[in-house]
């Protein structure tokens, strides 16, 4: 046998607490100004097992598996095998005051402005309760040599809960701790808003807002703005290596036994054990005996900025019609964050160089500079025409919700330089998918085709331009940013249209028959183009289809689901 793992059943429980508490008043200072004014108090807990038994990584324990060196596992709460400490700490001084105003300028005309502090619950699960069972991973200490044999029988002989701080590593093997748990998972994101309008009526059933909104957020769950287990700089430095050498970037993905590191003095294993096939870029990390230590949970390090123009138009509800349609003009960045739990996330949050903490704030991946929405309804009154043509006209309705706004923002491409094999650090998901972006090639358009002229066929074209993007140098950061305003997906509008009439059986009976359609007007919306390697190779069938490769459009599929209705009949009495 040369590596598998071995569990045996476990039962967890995890849970956290919160309360708040909140005072408000409004004062109508005199005719025409109106204040309200407010403070809101929260205390959340971070997740935690009940009885602590799910093993944490921890930068201050010894690890008997690696030569005694700090870095091993460690369990929360008190007790034989515990840290006899809280693993994390909560935040007590979340306090969010609010503040008001209204002040009607004329009889049709009022200024409204608020500001206020909002904070959020600390995070999700993030899967962590997948990390509580008894898993206990094994590999070869050595290629070619068994981890055991059968005829010497299982030598892995565990219980649960293991309260062992050295059972990661194995001996003779590098491997990555189940989790790390932020010391500040208790502390909830925080969010700063304000904003300043004018509303006005226009007719007496129609009224018009503009508003400037922005708000603040900071604490944010993310794991990606940090790297406990990289290589810095410094550390390179330290021990005579350069990133811009390229004879060392050689050394440092060459092998602790090889000739190479032999010759320039790194042949040293920096513990008894460590196996002999591990790079020298591996035995110089903070932690050796360990991989990347990606299930970072609960770090409180990512940031938020947001500003807008808000405009609005609501016709209330007169002669049968009554709508509502706005239309915002944003922008909005983020750093190291996009969403509460990065697996769920409809974008990855995006990081390039950690070690340069203020480059990472870039466009959101949910950026859309353009969004215009409309819902209304329309009922068909009763007439004066003749009894039985006003019975069948009267009591339709017709109702739609129409969407259209800007695309989201392409991610840069990832680059290909090596810079991930030596530092340990990736792009988006920590130590995962490559070290850094490509650079921009100056005077390149990004695009072969613009995604939204209906003008090309995606079964023939690559819409994206490949020359646009370049390699940096071999262990170089890349200087693009993560996200381009100017590089957006195809715009994806949504329109969703009902039909149906109400039959009026007595006073307090009524039955509604509706349809309701969505994507009513059958967009076919082909597929995002490929966009994560420019380096990748585009190639065609024998048709001139195109097959693979950077901005190629998988056609097999379409992005929006066909039309599609449903009838919905209801009886309210």
């Amino acid at each position: 046998m040369d590596n598998g793992f071995i569990g045996i059943p476990s039962k967890s429980r995890m849970g956290a607490h919160s309360f708040s508490w909140f005072v408000q008043d409004s004062w109508k200072v005199t005719r025409k100004l109106t204040l309200d004014y407010g403070l809101r108090y929260d205390f959340q807990t971070f997740l935690r097992e009940e009885h602590g038994r799910i093993a944490y990584f921890s930068a201050s324990t010894a690890n008997p598996n690696a030569g005694g060196r700090l870095g091993a596992v460690a369990f929360d709460g008190s007790g034989p095998g515990h840290c006899n400490c809280d693993i994390a700490h909560n935040y007590p001084w979340a306090y969010g005051p609010r503040i008001g105003a209204a002040y009607q300028v004329t009889s049709k005309t009022v200024v409204r402005a608020g500001a206020g502090v909002s904070y959020y619950k600390t995070s999700d699960n993030g899967f962590n309760s997948y990390s509580t069972g008894s898993q206990n991973i094994f590999n070869a200490p050595v290629y070619g040599n068994p981890a055991y044999t059968l005829a010497s029988g299982l030598p892995y002989k565990i219980t649960w809960p293991n309260f062992d701080p050295g059972q990661v590593p194995l001996p003779g093997t590098v491997a990555s701790p189940s989790q790390q748990i932020d010391p500040h998972a208790g502390r909830p994101a925080r969010t700063i808003q304000w904003s300043f309008g004018v509303q006005r009526e226009i007719l007496k059933s129609m009224v018009a807002e503009a508003t400037y909104v922005g708000n603040r957020g900071a604490y944010w769950n993310s794991a990606y703005i940090i790297c406990p287990n990289c290589l810095t700089p410094q550390i390179l430095s330290s021990v005579g290596l350069s990133l811009n050498n390229s004879a060392d970037l050689t050394l440092l993905s060459s092998p602790i036994s090889s000739s190479i590191a032999a010759a320039r003095g790194f042949n040293g294993a920096p513990y008894p054990g460590f196996p002999a096939s591990a790079t020298v870029s591996q035995a110089l990390r903070p932690f050796p005996q360990f991989g990347n230590i990606t299930n970072m949970h609960w770090a409180p390090d990512g940031d938020s900025w947001y500003n807008s123009l808000q405009t609005k138009l609501t016709k209330r509800f007169s002669h049968g019609l009554d709508f509502s349609s706005s239309f915002t003009w944003e922008k909005s960045f983020a750093m190291g964050t996009e969403s509460d739990i990065s697996t769920l996330s409809p974008v990855s949050p995006a990081t390039n160089d950690v070690f340069n903490r203020p480059q990472n704030k870039y466009l959101s991946g949910l950026d859309q500079p353009f969004l215009f929405v409309f819902a209304g309804n329309y009922t068909t009154p009763k007439t004066s025409w003749n009894k039985a043509l006003s019975w069948v006209a009267r009591d339709w309705q017709i109702g739609a919700v129409l969407r259209y706004g800007s695309g989201l923002p392409i991610l840069s491409p990832l680059a290909s330089n090596g810079l991930s094999s030596v530092l340990f650090r990736g792009t988006g998901a920590v130590g995962t998918t490559g070290g850094t972006f490509m650079n921009r090639v100056p005077g390149q358009p990004l695009f072969t085709q613009d995604l939204n002229c209906h003008c090309f066929d995606p079964n023939k074209t690559f819409v994206l331009n490949p020359a646009a993007w370049v390699n940096p140098p071999a262990g170089q950061w890349g200087t693009a940013a993560a996200y381009y305003g100017g590089y957006r997906y195809q715009r994806r509008p949504g329109e969703s249209v009902s039909l149906g009439r109400n039959f009026r059986i007595k006073e307090t009976a009524n039955l509604q028959i509706r349809g309701e359609f969505t994507n009513i007007f059958n967009r076919t919306e082909p597929n995002n183009p490929t966009a994560t390697n420019a380096l990748a190779t585009q190639s065609r069938n024998a048709a001139g289809q195109t097959t693979a490769g950077f901005g190629y459009i998988n056609v097999g599929t379409v992005f929006s689901a066909p039309r599609q209705g449903q009838l919905v009949a209801r009886f309210q009495f």
